[in-house]
């Protein structure tokens, strides 16, 4: 079996599981004391690559974020834990799926504030596009995140291909 062939094997979705966790410090908020949206975006960009980099075993750029909620805000001082997984690996590229918690270590309390989907592309140290290999959905959820994850590149190449066919309008 060549080099090749072993990294294309497919993987299980549990092998791209990622999970990080940082504390919001007062940099990282606005005037109210909440996490800045974008600071969120930042954190779930660094958490999907990580799952991305897992699956691939390789570099990996973002292509798009097509989908992110803002479901409740975050506080200075709060534990954000933010969990990845690859939920669909394409020719070279991957849609991965990330849900940040709020931990609270003083009452224990935990919540979902929010979600988003991100595509990543798997490129070499030259940034040329590799393939990635397929993934294995295992559980249920991962066959839903898995079927869900076509329909949602099915959306994204129909919007690319209305904007390319739309004259660009001048502000």
């Amino acid at each position: 079996m060549s080099d090749k062939q072993k990294t294309l094997e497919p993987r299980p979705v549990s092998e791209s599981q990622s999970e990080m966790a940082e504390v919001v410090l007062p940099n990282d908020a606005n005037p109210l004391g909440n996490l800045l949206g974008g600071r969120l975006m930042h954190f779930i960009d660094i958490a999907g690559a990580l799952a991305a980099h897992r699956h691939a075993r390789s570099y990996v750029v973002t292509a798009s974020m097509d989908h992110l909620d803002f479901l409740a805000p975050v506080h200075i001082g709060d534990l954000l834990i933010l969990r990845s997984s690859v939920n669909r690996a394409f020719h070279t590229s991957m849609e991965v799926g990330v849900k940040c918690w709020v931990e609270n270590y003083i009452s224990g309390t935990t919540r979902h504030v929010s979600s988003a989907f991100l595509t990543y592309v798997a490129v070499d140290k030259n940034g040329n596009r590799i393939e990635v290999p397929p993934v294995i959905p295992e559980t249920e959820q991962e066959k839903i995140w898995y079927e869900g994850a076509g329909r949602r590149r099915a959306h994204r190449e129909a919007e690319r291909e209305a904007r390319r066919r739309k004259p660009v309008q001048s502000p």
